[in-house]
């Protein structure tokens, strides 16, 4: 299945080589003047650029920047295997090239755990760091085993397809909050094998869990109650580690509240980051 560039229409989409990876970036308003620093965004495991595109359209009074991850989206496959330390210093690198001395960081379940790494690597080029539905790595408090299988399982890493169709239930969506499908068909795209391999290997014996108490900047922490992939247990040991941290929990949200509750996420992110 082929995701539609109108879904990221007002981005400038372009591909760079940072840290020996051939990635493809989007940049939403880099161009204009803005009185607030452009926000880096890390997304989840597996998830492109089109993912996130809603919340990027939305926040739309800064520049907003992510990219695929090699081997997921339209990023070419990765050539040798990268880890935190690595990726996050590529990160930097992308920075460099779209000449951003410092800016705000977010990132999403894997993205978050990246962006701790970020946080701790380049703390200069942090003004503000926001961690959502995320851990701090391989000491995190499990979710639900049974909906995680059915993750890594099922088609979810090789059917587009499938995935769309499937992503609410896949990541334990609470019924309490039922969304329109059409919100969210047809903007993920199934990564490679590879892609995905190099992506859950990356974590593979890392925790920012001894380091969380170097991190200076004023970081938002934010979980659904009802997430059942990474319960929000995990955010409240980022809370009680990370010195200025403070957190939203949101009500009747699962995994994807950045997306099922968009309006409050931006609502929230804009008085933390600054309106």
């Amino acid at each position: 299945m082929t995701t539609s560039h109108s879904q990221v229409l007002s981005a400038r989409i372009k591909m760079v080589e940072a840290g020996g990876h051939k990635m493809r970036i989007a940049c939403w308003r880099l161009d204009r003047r803005s009185a607030h620093p452009p926000l880096l965004f890390f997304n989840g495991i597996g998830a492109n650029i089109e993912a996130i595109a809603p919340l990027a359209e939305r926040l739309d009074d800064r520049p907003f920047i992510t990219f695929d991850m090699p081997g997921v989206g339209r990023s070419p496959d990765p050539v040798l295997p990268y880890n935190p330390i690595t990726m996050a210093w590529t990160a930097s690198r992308i920075l460099d090239q779209l000449e951003i001395e410092r800016a705000d960081v977010m990132g999403f379940s894997w993205g978050g755990a990246l962006a701790q790494q970020f946080a701790l690597q380049h703390a200069s080029r942090i003004r503000r760091l926001v961690l959502a539905s995320t851990f701090p790595g391989m000491f995190m408090v499990p979710g639900d085993l049974s909906i995680i299988a059915r993750m890594v399982l099922s088609q979810r890493f090789s059917d587009a397809a499938f995935l769309n169709e499937h992503m609410l239930s896949l990541y334990g969506q609470p019924k309490s909050r039922p969304r329109h499908r059409s919100e969210f068909v047809g903007r993920l795209t199934a990564p490679s094998s590879r892609g995905v391999l190099y992506q859950m290997a990356a974590m593979t014996g890392w925790s920012s869990l001894p380091f969380l108490p170097l991190i200076k900047t004023p970081t938002l922490v934010i979980t659904g109650d009802e997430d059942q992939i990474v319960p929000p247990a995990n955010a409240d040991v980022l809370v009680s580690s990370i010195p200025s941290a403070e957190l939203m929990t949101m009500q009747a949200a699962g995994h994807l509240v950045l997306l099922t509750h968009i309006d409050e996420t931006l609502v929230r992110l804009r008085a933390f980051l600054g309106e």
